[in-house]
C-alpha cells in the first residue's frame, strides 16, 4: 500500500491531504525520527529514518503526526480480508506489503493482471488507500513490480521481459540488496540488477558469500520460494527486543541493567514458546549513531535469563571498547530447537572441583511433570547441559 501510514493519518485528518506529511517517532523518547511521509513529502527529499530536526531544516512546513499503530493494524488486516478472498496462499512482508500466489484462482477471477487490478479498485473503493501492484512469476520479481509504478499501478514482469524490465535499474533495487550490501558491490562495478546477474559467481561469493550466489539467482529470475498459506503458523526463526534509553548509557552498570530487562524479556518469550536458542546477537548504537551487530553461539541451548545476558555482556564487552556513551541496545535470540529436547555433554569438563557436582541451569518445564529427564548431579569432570546426546520426550 503507498506511503501506508501517513495514508491512513490523512484519512483521519482531510486537512493534511495537500501538506507536508510525516508519520514521526516520539521525541521525548529520543525516537524523533521519520517512520513514513506521503509524496508531497518526499518531492522535498524527506527521507524514512531522517531526523526530525533535520526534516523541519529541509522542509519548514512539514506537519509531524504521531503514529497510530491500533490504525495500521486495522486497516492492515482489512486489507488481507480483501487479498484472502482470491486466494488463502497470503504472505505478509510487513504490516503494509503481501505476496499472494493466484496460480490456482485465475480460472475464477481472470489472469494475474485482472486480479491486481480488481484489488487495486476494491482497496481504493473500501479502504480509501491505493496499492501498486507488481505481477509476475516470483517473488522478488513480483515485489520489484510493486515498487515500480507509484502510487496505484500495476506492473507486469514476466520470463520474457525481466531482463528489458528489471536489468537497467539499480541494484539496490533488488530484495535484500541493503545499502552495505549496495557499496559492496558498487565498489567493484556492480550498479545495476543486469550487471549483477551478468557478474563472475566466484567474485560474489567471494564478496557476499552464499548470500552473492543467492542474489545472482534472484537477478536471473531464478526464485523458486512459494507462498505460505495465510492461516498457516509460520516457524519461529528468532526472538529478539530492543529499547533506546531515555538518556545515553554511561557507565557499564548502566548497560548491565539495560541487558539484563532485555534478556529477561527475550528469556520469557522463549520460555513462553518453549524453545531453547543456540545463538545471542547484541546490537549497538552509540551516540553517535554509529550501530552494529555481534553474535556469538552458545555452548548449549538454553532459554534461561542468566545464560543469555552472559552472553550478551561478553559481546559489549569484547566489542565496545571505544568507551563511546550508547543510546540504544538489542538483543536477539535465534538457532531456535523445541525445549522437550534435553541436551546432554559426556566430554566438557567442569571447572574448579571436579569432585563436585557441577550446577545444572534452569531448562523450560524443569520441576514439572512434563515427561522431561532432568539431572541434578552428575558424574564428577562432566557437565550437564552442553551440546551433545539428546533424550526427547
Amino acid at each position: 500500500m503507498n506511503n501506508f501510514y501517513a495514508s491512513v493519518e490523512i484519512l483521519y485528518d482531510p486537512t493534511l491531504r495537500d501538506k507536508p506529511v510525516a508519520v514521526a517517532g516520539d521525541e521525548e523518547a529520543r525516537h524523533g525520527i521519520v517512520l513514513a511521509k506521503n509524496d508531497i513529502a518526499k518531492r522535498f527529499g524527506i527521507r524514512t529514518g531522517q531526523v526530525l530536526w533535520e526534516a523541519r531544516q529541509q522542509c519548514p512546513g512539514l506537519v509531524c503526526v504521531p503514529a497510530h499503530y491500533e490504525r495500521y493494524l486495522a486497516f492492515s488486516a482489512q486489507a488481507r480480508d480483501i487479498y484472502t478472498s482470491y486466494t488463502d496462499q497470503v504472505e505478509p512482508f510487513g504490516l503494509d506489503e503481501c505476496w499472494l500466489d493466484v496460480t490456482g484462482s485465475v480460472g475464477l477471477f481472470g489472469n494475474g493482471l485482472a486480479i491486481a487490478d480488481d484489488i487495486r479498485g476494491r482497496i481504493r473503493r473500501e479502504l480509501g488507500l491505493t496499492v501498486s501492484v507488481g505481477v509476475s512469476f516470483n517473488k522478488v520479481f513480483a515485489k520489484l513490480g510493486s515498487d515500480m509504478k507509484k502510487p496505484d499501478a500495476t506492473t507486469v514482469i514476466t520470463p520474457e521481459n525481466y531482463r528489458e524490465r528489471a536489468w537497467s535499474l539499480p541494484v539496490s533495487d533488488l530484495l535484500y540488496v541493503g545499502p552495505a550490501t549496495t557499496r559492496k558491490l558498487n565498489q567493484y562495478g556492480i550498479t545495476t540488477i543486469g550487471e549483477l546477474a551478468r557478474a563472475n559467481l566466484d567474485l560474489l561469493y567471494w564478496l557476499l558469500g552464499k548470500n552473492g550466489i543467492m542474489l545472482h539467482q534472484f537477478a536471473n529470475g531464478q526464485d523458486h520460494s512459494g507462498v505460505r498459506r495465510y492461516y498457516a503458523i509460520p516457524p519461529m526463526k528468532s526472538i529478539g527486543n530492543s529499547t533506546t534509553a531515555p538518556r545515553d548509557l554511561v557507565s557499564e552498570d548502566d548497560v548491565k541493567i539495560t541487558l539484563m530487562a532485555l534478556c529477561e524479556s527475550v528469556g520469557a518469550q522463549l520460555r513462553e514458546q518453549n524453545c531453547l536458542c543456540s545463538t545471542v546477537a547484541l546490537g549497538i548504537r552509540d551516540n553517535r549513531l554509529l550501530s552494529y551487530d555481534r553474535q556469538t553461539r552458545l555452548p548449549y541451548p538454553t532459554a534461561n535469563t542468566l545464560d543469555i545476558w552472559e552472553a550478551a555482556m561478553e559481546l559489549f564487552r569484547r566489542h565496545h571498547t571505544g568507551g563511546e556513551p550508547v543510546r540504544s541496545l538489542s538483543v536477539k535470540t535465534s538457532g531456535l530447537t523445541p525445549a522437550d529436547i534435553t541436551w546432554y555433554s559426556a566430554a566438557v569438563p567442569v571447572p574448579g572441583d571436579a569432585k563436585s557436582p557441577a550446577p545444572v541451569r534452569y531448562r523450560p518445564g524443569a520441576g514439572q511433570n512434563t515427561g522431561q529427564v532432568w539431572v541434578s548431579q552428575h558424574p564428577p569432570g562432566h557437565r550437564v547441559g552442553g551440546p551433545g546426546l539428546g533424550s526427547e520426550r
